[in-house]
């Protein structure tokens, strides 16, 4: 999960604004056409905004006839393909949005049979960069056009249409013709460079996100432990220098923020799985520049045994706050052991 605080300055130069563009040909037009694959918590909000805003065919496959379900029964018009290769057949604009590397890899091998000179390819899932780089190889030797597009904004920004989309392409010539569709779900569409560089900043900014989470708790944490108010101490961190959208819009401490994760038990938001996931991708892209983000480690081992910690897998990443203070008890009882792993 990648969010922009709402203060954020962006660069003219970098975040153009986006108008909203529609596709005006006849519906029944192949090439004014979009489809889409993958249906989950991100790709169900991507659905229902091109259901509602593309005046052309909308075409949707997921292997989850549920999830394919939950569009089709309030968005009747969209079509529902039997394969991910039938959506390329349907719509010359693919959108992708999947859960790892591996999936994006084998339904990209599978696209290869039917794709050509007329279709646009666009993985808004968060992968490995060297991933996204070959299959847009791949996809280039089929003579389509392909880009990753991770994004930005969560499951509240997809279901809104306000997602960044962090683009990867051939050249910002081709890049362009990725704004009428994505300007469809989202506000802000930002050209990263060639292909991968939409994944390299979307893992450079979970990664920063991750270590600002744990810093977060454990300053949240202390305070309370020496009888700060938690909402007076967030008041100030938001005043102050350590302002960061970890403490203004997600702090962990429960009860700071009511709406957020932290007030209703950790549950939905953006999962420590997901944060471990994320950082596993950014760590192996770190080893492969032969660097040592020595904060992004201890963040990535941090997040990687939350998310085999019973009871914390599937609780947003801001539960971290959670952990540290039952490890923070257990010790004060003389009980438990605060290093990861031990």
């Amino acid at each position: 999960m990648l969010l922009l605080s709402q203060r954020t300055r962006f660069i003219p130069s970098l975040y153009r604004p986006v108008r909203h563009f529609s596709f005006t040909a006849a519906s029944n037009n192949r090439n004014t056409s979009v489809g889409l694959i993958g249906l989950g918590q991100m790709g169900h909000g991507m659905a229902k905004n091109l259901a509602e805003k593309s005046t052309g065919k909308v075409i949707v496959y997921d292997m989850n006839t549920a999830a394919v379900e939950t569009i089709t029964s309030k968005y009747p018009h969209v079509q529902v393909a039997k394969s991910a290769e039938e959506v390329a057949e349907k719509a010359t604009t693919v959108l992708t949005m999947l859960p790892a590397s591996a999936h994006v890899d084998a339904v990209y091998k599978g696209l290869e049979s039917v794709v050509g000179k007329d279709h646009m390819l666009i993985d808004s899932s968060t992968i490995d960069a060297q991933v996204a780089r070959d299959v847009a190889t791949r996809m280039l030797d089929k003579q389509a056009l392909a880009f990753d597009a991770p994004v930005s904004g969560g499951t509240v920004g997809a279901a809104n249409g306000t997602l960044t989309f962090m683009v990867g392409a051939p050249s910002e010539e081709a890049f362009e013709k990725t704004r009428p569709v994505l300007s469809l779900m989202g506000k802000n569409v930002v050209y990263c460079g060639k292909n991968g560089t939409g994944q390299v900043a979307k893992l450079c900014n979970n990664m920063l996100l991750g270590i600002s989470m744990m810093g977060v708790a454990e300053t949240m944490l202390l305070g309370s432990k020496l009888g700060m108010d938690p909402l007076l101490l967030a008041s100030i961190l938001n005043n102050s220098t350590g302002r960061c959208w970890s403490s203004d819009s997600n702090n962990p401490h429960p009860g700071v923020i009511p709406n957020a994760p932290a007030g209703r038990g950790y549950q939905g938001g953006f999962s420590n799985k997901l944060m471990a996931k994320d950082l596993g991708l950014a760590m192996k892209a770190a080893h492969d520049a032969q660097a040592q983000p020595a904060l992004g480690t201890m963040a990535a081992e941090l997040y990687t045994h939350l998310s085999t910690t019973k009871d914390f897998e599937s609780l947003d990443f801001s539960s971290i706050y959670k952990w540290l203070a039952e490890n923070a008890n257990s010790n004060e009882a003389g009980e438990g052991k605060t290093a990861v792993g031990k």
